[in-house]
């Protein structure tokens, strides 16, 4: 790693290949000549106008053309937008990936449905623990964030240190384990930081994040006033403290536990398996059973808090659920904060739950994974990096954060606002942006990865904005009369029963083009295709105001 005297030094690369411009999608590179370290690999859900898309995965052209670099995976935590499109990108680069205990374990459940398991190398590493890879070194540090075994991590290379949050908040009372390491960031910090890469969800926020412990007492009260029916609290399934919150106090207050919703099922036994979760003997009960107790003994933990339209509670709230029927008695709690952009989903379940006569509570039974304004100028100032480099979230979080760091003396050119994609070069002279690399969102629909792109997209918009129109029309072979048609079938245009004689005109639109066509002499499909086409688009807008996707369908007999 060390250089000759004559040697001139490399530069570090940091290639942010996602999350960035929205909440989700956490992919980083890290190269250093013919090492690149790749720090965490999420997905982003779709939006509301991707439609029929599951999710999102990055894309990663760069690092498949530079394959023989990639030395492994280094995922700071276990949620979906740091570790989910892992199943996906390793099919296509094979690298080993370290993380800690319950993230591995997380890991293994995704690669085990794609199967995939005996394929990739997994690492745990404990906080405190360092690993070589290339040119690099990697320590993970204690960190605390809404799911258990967070780490920020330490990047060493020949350039300097660079310091990566992942996300992250400072809680001294955590429900499980320890606090984070403050410790360990202002002893790198003494050592004298290039940059420090800082979680920017919250940095809009003042003040310090409320422990999650606090929630512990929030739920005593709830419990303790909601006596008499079924209390149904949806929450993220990652938070596994937050579940072993809730099923403690249900024990205390005598109730069974029902876990329902596959992605909470699958988290409550990782972490029951590894020693994250303690339950309570006799307290979870299978959801086949829950007829048998009264509802004042009944505690249903749930997902379904962001309002997902196929998630466990969204399917009880329109009647759904093949198990569970919603009773005015039931107190239903949403025990976390809509992430942005999913506001509106969430409070169409508050209403559809309210107008069943359910109390719906959802104020003060949340508190975020992610650090506020002090906890950000706390990490400042025990790193001390030469340069600010705000992450995670959108850009007004990234620039709130630009402006805490402006606060503690930082000025403009050692504050860097990153673009994904953005190659950075830097070391302690210089840190700036010096080419572009190829980024953006691969679309998984079903089983196909990246097969539906921005036209397929469109099409389906138009299909779904406007409709289809199908002309059919059968030909004679070598004279090209036409022996049948031109009919008209029509999808999600107008409803036909209503609307004969707009079909019937456009019918006679279509034989007029037909003749002009064969006084012409045109025989060339795809001329006849696209006069049909063209007309038939014209004689629509001109009659409705509106442009279905028109389909000419020619056979020849």
């Amino acid at each position: 790693m060390k250089k000759l005297n004559n040697e001139p030094a490399s530069k570090l690369k940091v290639i942010p290949l996602g999350g960035l411009e929205q909440i989700g999608l956490n992919i980083t590179a890290f190269e250093y000549e013919d090492s690149i370290v790749v720090v965490d690999c999420g997905l982003a859900f779709p939006e509301d106008d991707m439609l029929g898309i599951d999710l999102c995965i990055p894309d990663i052209s760069y690092l498949k053309d530079n394959i023989e670099k990639v030395k492994g995976f280094v995922i700071t935590h276990g949620h979906e937008d740091h570790i989910g499109a892992l199943p996906y990108v390793l099919k296509e680069v094979n690298a080993p990936v370290y993380a800690t205990k319950l993230t591995i374990g997380l890991i293994d459940r995704k690669l085990e449905e794609h199967g995939l398991i005996k394929n990739v190398r997994r690492k745990v590493i404990r906080h405190g623990q360092s690993i070589n890879l290339g040119q690099f070194r990697i320590e993970f540090i204690k960190t605390n964030h809404s799911i258990v075994d967070a780490s920020a991590l330490a990047i060493y290379s020949p350039a300097g240190i660079v310091v990566h949050t992942g996300d992250f908040k400072v809680d001294y009372t955590p429900v499980f384990g320890d606090a984070i390491d403050l410790q360990r960031f202002g002893e790198i910090g003494k050592k004298g930081v290039l940059a420090l890469m800082c979680d920017s969800t919250n940095a809009e926020r003042e003040g310090f994040t409320k422990s999650e412990r606090t929630i512990g007492k929030v739920f005593d009260t709830l419990f303790a006033e909601h006596t008499q029916g079924r209390i149904i609290i949806a929450t993220f399934a990652s938070n596994v403290d937050r579940v072993r919150q809730i099923i403690n106090t249900a024990y205390k207050y005598g109730r069974k536990v029902v876990v329902e919703g596959r992605s909470m099922i699958n988290i409550i036994e990782t972490a029951s398996e590894m020693g994250y979760l303690d339950i309570p003997e006799n307290t979870l009960i299978d959801i086949d059973l829950i007829k048998n107790y009264p509802d004042e003994k009944v505690c249903v933990v749930t997902t379904g808090s962001q309002g997902e339209s196929m998630a466990a509670l969204s399917r009880m709230a329109m009647n759904m659920h093949k198990k569970i029927t919603i009773k005015p008695n039931d107190t239903i709690i949403f025990s976390s904060s809509p992430i942005p952009g999913n506001e509106k989903a969430v409070s169409r379940i508050i209403n559809e739950l309210e107008e069943k006569g359910t109390t719906v509570i959802f104020q003060d039974t949340h508190v975020s994974g992610h650090a506020c304004r002090e906890e950000i100028k706390l990490i400042y100032s025990l790193v001390k990096p030469k340069y600010a480099i705000p992450i995670h979230g959108e850009f007004r979080h990234r620039m709130a954060q630009a402006s805490i760091v402006k606060e503690l003396g930082y000025d403009d050119e050692h504050i860097l606002m990153m673009h994904s994609g953005d190659v950075v070069e830097m070391n302690m002279e210089s840190c700036k942006t010096v080419k572009h690399v190829p980024t953006g969102s691969v679309f998984v629909d079903g089983s196909g990865v990246g097969d539906v792109g921005n036209i397929v997209l469109r099409d389906r918009k138009h299909l779904a904005e406007d409709g289809i129109v199908i002309i059919v029309l059968t030909l004679q072979r070598g004279t090209g009369q036409i022996l049948a048609g031109p009919d008209i079938v029509s999808r999600g245009f107008v409803y036909v029963r209503e609307s004969d004689a707009l079909l019937e005109d456009s019918t006679e639109i279509l034989r007029d083009i037909m003749d002009e066509l064969a006084d012409r002499g045109v025989s060339d499909w795809s001329k006849i295709k696209s006069s049909l086409k063209d007309g038939l688009s014209d004689y629509l807008w001109k009659k409705t105001k509106r442009r279905p996707m028109i389909l000419p369908i020619i056979m020849e007999v």
